[in-house]
């Protein structure tokens, strides 16, 4: 290395470690939780496989969605329903359940539990288990349960961590640069060497394997801790002007849903009904039904002053979202935007979500993106190992050390 870039070096080096005992704590935080987040369906699932699905005649057919609403409401008392999840009807007798989320019990209150129901007769089979733990871990995740949520101070430190692991990536590549180092140096660690070398080339081997990764995770991050970002990211991918912010934040379970924020949420589409007298839901949902194909659709229910019946849906042994609208006085068809059909900037901005988790690239990569979350924590580790063992290694040099003869005095 030039002895001019000695000091960006130094520079560099004692950034990345001053971030690493800082922001370095609160990314593994991050990750830790991110993974559990990654696979939060399944887990979900899992723990209710008891709900999940229900035993029901083939005759039997599904409850239009103001019915099951209100079949729902009638049986928890207070509660108002402000969007469904319906899935694909399975063989042998057996349907999967229907997932019932309630608005806000005011404006600014708590939400009550959301609950499965049997989509047919719309009887309540229990709330959704796990559903507070994820709540728990998603605020964690965004802003280590700091008070005011989105808008208070811990949105703020998790997107200066997000830009700080960029430094990471960047300065870690700097600082590995030399071009003495041959590839296997680079990209494949040395664990028979021994103490602070060992931990080194871990620590270094594995960030310049994963760093694509984390790139595309800080990046993604950003997108929910900064409005200006996000103006801008979406204006690159699209061309456009983003939409409202409380329709592109991920609610819980994984999709925005603005209506069950919204006060006017407290009153489901059932009360809208155009000329015929059948709900403007109901028919904007046989309209959906008759021309999709959809494995999974959230179907939001407006309230008095919404516009629009939002869909958000998802095709079979897909992984992005599709989003359908419909009048929510008429039920007629609005917009049908189709992800496949999409460019690629597009389809990014409308599943960021999947982007920041890895599903947008395939099974395969959330898989990856899954490890590399876990592994945030072992960086954390390592480079605190690394940390501790250099200034021990310093303590024992300045022990070392010749001390000074005292002058004598004499002349």
């Amino acid at each position: 290395m030039p002895a001019a870039l000695s000091p960006v070096r130094t520079v560099l080096f004692r950034l990345h470690w001053a971030l690493g005992l800082t922001a370095g704590l609160v990314l593994a935080l991050m990750g830790f939780t991110g993974a559990l987040m990654s696979y939060e369906e399944a887990i979900t699932a899992l723990a209710n496989r008891d709900r999940v699905q229900v035993a029901a005649p083939q005759e039997r057919p599904a409850l239009t969605p103001s019915a099951l609403a209100a079949r729902i409401e009638a049986q928890l008392s207070g509660r108002r329903v402000a969007a469904l999840t319906l899935s694909e009807a399975s063989d042998h007798g057996v349907v999967p359940s229907a997932v019932a989320r309630f608005a806000r019990d005011r404006a600014g209150g708590e939400r009550p539990p959301s609950v499965y129901a049997d989509p047919t007769d719309g009887t309540v089979l229990g709330p959704v288990r796990l559903e507070a733990f994820f709540a728990t871990v998603r605020a964690l995740h965004r802003w280590l349960l700091i008070p005011g949520d989105g808008k208070g101070w811990g949105r703020t430190i998790t997107g200066l961590c997000a830009l700080a692991l960029l430094v990471f990536l960047g300065s870690g590549l700097y600082l590995r640069w030399p071009g003495r180092h041959g590839w296997r140096v680079w990209l494949r660690p040395s664990l028979a060497r021994p103490g602070r070398a060992r931990w080194w080339s871990l620590h270094a081997v594995a960030g310049t394997w994963l760093l694509p990764v984390y790139a595309v995770i800080a990046l993604s991050g950003l997108w929910w801790s900064y409005d200006g970002y996000r103006a801008a990211a979406t204006w690159l991918l699209t061309g456009q002007a983003p939409p409202d912010r409380a329709e592109t934040r991920p609610a819980e379970g994984g999709s925005g849903r603005k209506s069950a924020d919204h006060p006017s949420s407290d009153h489901t589409s059932s009360d809208r009904k155009p000329p015929d007298g059948i709900p403007a839901v109901d028919k904007a949902w046989a309209d959906f039904s008759a021309t999709h194909t959809a494995a999974l659709a959230t179907l939001t229910l407006p309230g008095p002053e919404a516009g629009a019946i939002r869909i958000r849906w998802h095709a079979p042994q897909a992984t992005l979202r599709n989003e359908a609208t419909y009048d929510a006085r008429t039920g007629a068809g609005l917009d049908d935007r189709r992800a496949a059909e999409a460019g690629l900037g597009p389809r990014m901005a409308d599943n960021m979500l999947e982007v920041h988790r890895g599903r947008f690239f395939g099974a395969p990569m959330a898989l990856l993106f899954c490890l590399a979350a876990l592994a945030l924590p072992g960086f954390f580790a390592t480079g605190l190992t690394l940390y501790v063992l250099r200034r021990s290694a310093g303590r024992r040099a300045l022990g070392r050390a010749p001390r000074p003869v005292a002058a004598s005095g004499r002349g």
